[in-house]
C-alpha cells in the first residue's frame, strides 16, 4: 500500500475513532436530519461528476443511476457508487448493479460520513465492512 494511502487510513481511523471519545457526535451524524441531506449531496456530486464525464450517459439500474462510459481514472477498480450514483465505463451486470445498490443504501444511511468510515475500514476488500455487506461475489471481489 502506497505511503499517501497509508496515512489517508490512518487519518480516517483518528476521524472514526472521535464517535468514541465524543460519543454523542456518532449519535449527531448517523442521525437521518445529517446524513440524508449528505446523501443527497453526494448524490448530486455523482450526478453532475458522472453527467459530465460519461457525457450524458446516465440511465437507471438495479437501483442506482449509472453513469457509463466514464474514464478509468475517474472511479476504483470497476466503478465507483457516489450517494445513489454509479461511476463506471463497462462494468454494469447485473450482479456488480446489486451490490452498487447496497453501497447506495450505505450512503444514504451514514451519509457523507461514510466517506471517512469507508476509508477507515481499509482497502482490502475482505476485509472492509461495507464491501462484505454489499457481497464480494457480486462485487467481483472473489
Amino acid at each position: 500500500m502506497p505511503p499517501t494511502t497509508r496515512a489517508l487510513q490512518r487519518a480516517m481511523v483518528r476521524v472514526v475513532n472521535l464517535g468514541t471519545v465524543l460519543p454523542g457526535l456518532r449519535l449527531v451524524m448517523l442521525s437521518p436530519l445529517v446524513a440524508r441531506p449528505g446523501y443527497w449531496f453526494a448524490s448530486l456530486c455523482g450526478l453532475v461528476w458522472g453527467g459530465i464525464l460519461s457525457r450524458g450517459r446516465l440511465g437507471q439500474a438495479g437501483g442506482v443511476i449509472v453513469a457509463r462510459g466514464c474514464p478509468r481514472w475517474a472511479f476504483g477498480r470497476g466503478g465507483t457508487t457516489i450517494g445513489a450514483v454509479y461511476l463506471t465505463r463497462d462494468n454494469h451486470s447485473p450482479h456488480v448493479l446489486q451490490h452498487e445498490a447496497v453501497h447506495r443504501a450505505q450512503w444514504k444511511h451514514y451519509g457523507l460520513a461514510f466517506i471517512p468510515l469507508y476509508v477507515a475500514a481499509g482497502p482490502v476488500a475482505e476485509l472492509n465492512r461495507f464491501e462484505g455487506e454489499a457481497g464480494l461475489e457480486k462485487g467481483g471481489y472473489r
